[in-house]
């Protein structure tokens, strides 16, 4: 390309370095930069993936303390330049040689590309909000009906109403950050819970059914306030009028998503029907998740809760399969990068016990630890039982966070909504209810196998009171 022509396309801040640095350099360098970033977050996110999967745990969770490990907190390999924190030196010294310039010229170099980057990270967020929402068992939640219904209110309104309060009233954290906070707790993850209920036969019971149901509201509910609480931070201000607004305007937006799950559906199965040509499902998927996220950006919500409601509308579809199929190597490519995005951002020094200013992100990270062990089990109480273990186990069920809480603290940041204290806060609750939920689990069910009268038909409707 010649230099005018190049000089053209380069962003501002480049400008300087043309009259030092051929086409040729500035290409080669780009290219080493953008191909070396790769290879390091797919190599670092895999590798510790492959640890934490043999222990039952999400992989998304290996991606995050990926990101931590050679991001800002660790080896300085992965440093977004909002961070201020300067790139490791031997990496700096590394391209430098390779691609023939000053090192001066690889940080900005760096700095200049790295948005697009981020722009990548953010369809990967989208496309897993999007299987997410597909994943979604509708028929499940409704087959479990009010009891499903009553554990996921107490599920959301307890560690969301007493994590706000307590940042706000103990911690004096500000209104947006403490209700984003306490709305990070509400999530539970269906995955973990799912696999451990199935590899003690407990899959198919009441408490079962009912916490795989209850999850998926939890899901529905969490993403929508978060959803508004990210709308109401762009505005800056906590007046009455607009949150009325926007919660209506979410509530509307999803019962919509979850009306025409049941209408548009049918009609997206008979277009895929008539296409032909290769591709049709995940070309005709990403039409209705783009459709669906500039719906709820119009209306002033979240891109990221429309992805979500995407994924509902398309839930029972009948290629349904097809579709998870065609976007799961979408989400594991660029899903991973938003998560290995997330963990390089974070600050973990604001956590270092031996530092007496950094002791209060400690006890903000057990405090959140504590409400969100407690709210989850005192959930587990508005299942109706004589038997306190069931009720045990339903709250037991629904404490771990997992990928979805992930997912959640990986919209705070990517809004910078949150300090690095409540950021590392947050990641400390996630990942010990994540740990703590499955250990929990098995010691209280531990080889007690479920009776067939305890096992629920997934086909039949329920009768909450009668199933008892």
């Amino acid at each position: 390309m010649p230099i005018p022509m190049l000089a053209a396309a380069m962003p501002p801040l480049l400008m300087p370095l043309l009259a030092e640095l051929s086409a040729h350099d500035l290409e080669m360098a780009g290219t080493l930069i953008g191909v070396g970033r790769f290879m390091l977050i797919f190599v670092a996110a895999r590798a510790l993936a492959e640890v934490l999967v043999r222990f039952q745990l999400p992989t998304i969770l290996g991606e995050l303390l990926a990101g931590v490990l050679i991001g800002a907190s660790g080896l300085h390999l992965l440093v977004p330049p909002e961070t201020q924190v300067e790139l490791s030196n031997g990496l700096v010294t590394v391209l430098s040689s390779l691609g023939s310039i000053p090192p001066e010229s690889v940080t900005e170099l760096y700095n200049e590309s790295f948005p697009s980057l981020e722009a990548v990270a953010q369809l990967g967020l989208f496309a897993l909000l999007f299987l997410t929402g597909l994943e979604s068992e509708l028929d499940e939640l409704m087959a479990v009906g009010s009891q499903a219904f009553t554990v996921a209110v107490a599920g959301v309104v307890l560690p969301f109403a007493l994590g706000t309060w307590g940042l706000m009233a103990i911690f004096h954290v500000g209104a947006i950050p403490a209700i984003f906070a306490g709305a990070s707790m509400t999530a539970t993850s269906i995955g973990i819970t799912a696999s451990v209920f199935g590899e003690l036969g407990y899959l198919k019971t009441r408490e079962g059914q009912i916490v795989i149901g209850a999850a998926v509201l939890d899901d529905i509910l969490g993403i929508v306030i978060l959803a508004v609480v990210v709308a109401l931070a762009s505005g800056g201000n906590l007046e009455i009028g607009p949150i009325v607004k926007l919660v209506a305007a979410a509530a509307v937006f999803v019962v919509a998503a979850i009306g025409l799950s049941r209408s548009a559906a049918p009609a997206f199965d008979w277009l895929i029907d008539k296409l032909k040509a290769p591709g049709e499902v995940l070309v005709a998927s990403f039409v209705i998740l783009a459709l669906s996220c500039f719906t709820a950006t119009a209306i002033g919500l979240e891109a990221a809760l429309g992805a979500f409601a995407a994924g509902l509308i398309l839930s029972s579809s009948k290629h349904n399969r097809a579709i998870q199929q065609a976007v799961l190597p979408i989400v594991t490519l660029f899903a991973t990068i938003f998560f290995v995005l997330v963990g390089a951002g974070m600050d973990l020094s604001v956590i270092n016990p031996s530092d007496p200013s950094s002791r209060i992100a400690l006890v903000i990270a057990a405090f959140l630890f504590v409400i969100a062990v407690i709210g989850k089990i005192a959930s587990g109480w508005a299942f109706v039982s004589k038997q306190p273990t069931r009720r045990l186990v339903v709250g037991l069920g629904m404490m771990p966070r997992g990928e979805v809480g992930l997912i959640f603290l990986g919209l705070g940041t990517s809004a910078k909504l949150l300090s690095p204290s409540l950021e590392a806060a947050i990641l400390l609750m996630v990942i010990g209810t994540t740990f703590l939920a499955p250990v929990l689990l098995r010691l209280v069910i531990g080889g007690d196998k479920p009776d067939d009268d305890d096992k629920v038909d997934s086909e039949v409707a329920a009768d909450p009171i009668g199933l008892i």
